[in-house]
């Protein structure tokens, strides 16, 4: 029974997470359509490709990780081809910090960490090894929009944490903290657990402020949310 029910939350998380991993198109769709970066940033994105590496490396070194590795396969393509878009249409000095960062954390740094864990660790030790990496890096991630939430308690504008990402911030850490629960698998549990707290506070601010009397700025609320939407974190964490 428990079985049965673990794999029917895997696989709703797996959807919740296709649909995070795919949210920044509109994005890409403007930067496609300006043939410019902007003022956007690669590290978000180049991150996510880390992440997604680690954890599908986790659950194909996991017994019982095939969902964790699956979705997650999907997201390095997914961020994979967001990372080429930027190479292609990001500034000069823009396109080099990219290739460095890609260079040193999704090759380098995966490329040590596999090959680390392959030789000189085995068992049980090897996979709580991954699971570490990845969870550290999960919790780095989902703290993220911390800063967007300071920004809206200091303006009192939502424009800067838009609702959907932070709903889908809150979905996706609850069922996975609820998948990883079930199947006891402490290193999802613990960065998804504080995901799904995080996303709860993020639509508590909404709530809050959707309504609220703004700051007074000199700036126009069309600039307020060309702000807000350039500085949004543009690509919450999975699993």
């Amino acid at each position: 029974m428990e079985i049965g029910l673990s794999f029917f939350v895997g696989i709703i998380g797996n959807v919740i997470s296709v649909l995070v991993f795919l949210s920044p198109i509109g994005t890409f769709r403007r930067i496609v359509k300006h043939k410019s970066t902007e003022d956007f940033e690669s590290l978000p994105y180049v991150c996510t490709l880390l992440n997604s590496s680690l954890w599908t490396y986790y659950g194909m070194t996991k017994p019982g990780g095939l969902l964790v590795a699956t979705v997650n396969g999907f997201g390095i393509i997914v961020e994979a081809v967001y990372v080429v878009l930027f190479l292609v249409y990001a500034p000069r000095n823009m396109r080099v910090k990219t290739g460095i960062l890609v260079g040193i954390l999704d090759v380098g740094f995966l490329a040590a960490a596999i090959v680390v864990t392959q030789l000189a660790l085995e068992g049980e030790t090897r996979i709580g090894a991954v699971g570490l990496m990845g969870s550290g890096l999960n919790i780095i991630m989902y703290g993220s929009p911390l800063a967007a939430m300071k920004t809206v308690v200091r303006t009192k504008r939502v424009e800067y944490m838009p609702f959907f990402l932070s709903f889908f911030l809150f979905l996706n850490g609850g069922i996975w903290a609820f998948y990883a629960l079930l199947v006891h698998d402490f290193f999802l549990g613990v960065p998804n657990g504080i995901g799904f707290f995080l996303g709860a506070a993020q639509l508590l601010l909404y709530a809050i402020y959707k309504n609220a009397k703004p700051s007074n700025h000199n700036t126009t609320l069309e600039g307020l949310m060309e702000q807000g939407w350039q500085k949004e974190p543009l690509m919450p964490p999975l699993q």
